[in-house]
């Protein structure tokens, strides 16, 4: 399938997308099924903020609701698109291995799109670990302050997101020898592991945060309106 004529990934069916990852294409591959895996998460992220809307045991917390509600949307439609970008920047690649190598200078306008291509490649996924903080930022900020009957989704969405992260990384580290840039792949393979690090704590938080099941303090300047009453104790 030519660049041209592919369809992008969020406008095919679930099961297109699922042959086309099964089949002999190399593309798409894991960089864009690890975003497609986040995008999930996102989702999931957004569905929960959805369901604690207008619930009045959860009124305290309707600006954390409103905020991550509008960021996991954003982030599913995103990391959708950083699955598109991911297949294009490895199709670049692809072709850029490709190119002739007869004459010196075929040799050297390989060797600099090779190094080009590769750097893209790595940049793609790198946005996908960025997108995958911020899934479980919003994860762990609704834990304990949204619908509790809908907390494993948030459990699930922190799960989804960590292993996108963990398949993402692998799209950044396995580039940067074609970088032919040392300092830009130490650069690359630093805030690899520091956006991982950051990935699992705040996604072990929401999952503590989920099995303990309890509803915790509004998050820092986002306090909602004072809840009293019997209405605080409407059905969740």
């Amino acid at each position: 399938m030519s660049e041209m004529t592919a369809p992008r990934f969020g406008s095919m069916t679930l099961d297109g997308f699922i042959q086309l990852l099964g089949s002999a294409m190399p593309s798409p591959g894991g960089g864009a099924a690890s975003a497609v895996a986040a995008s999930c998460g996102a989702a999931l992220v957004a569905m929960v903020a959805s369901l604690s809307v207008d619930r009045p045991k959860y009124a305290a917390h309707a600006a954390s609701h409103a905020r991550h509600g509008a960021a996991g949307r954003e982030l599913a439609a995103r990391l959708l698109a950083l699955a598109d970008e991911d297949a294009d920047a490895y199709a670049a690649f692809a072709a850029a291995l490709k190119l002739p190598r007869e004459t010196d200078a075929e040799k050297a306008a390989r060797v600099a799109a090779i190094r080009a291509s590769a750097r893209v490649a790595a940049e793609a996924p790198l946005r996908t670990l960025e997108a995958c903080r911020d899934v479980v930022t919003g994860s762990e900020g609704l834990a304990g302050r949204s619908n509790l009957n809908a907390a494993s989704d948030l459990a699930v969405a922190s799960r989804l997101a960590e292993a996108a992260a963990h398949g993402a990384a692998e799209n950044v580290l396995v580039n940067l020898s074609s970088l032919g840039d040392e300092v830009i792949a130490d650069e690359m393979r630093g805030r690899v592991e520091s956006l991982l690090a950051e990935i699992e704590e705040l996604a072990e938080a929401t999952r503590a945060h989920v099995e303990r099941g309890e509803l915790r303090d509004p998050e820092a300047n986002e306090a909602g309106p004072v809840v009293g009453g019997a209405g605080s104790e409407a059905a969740s």
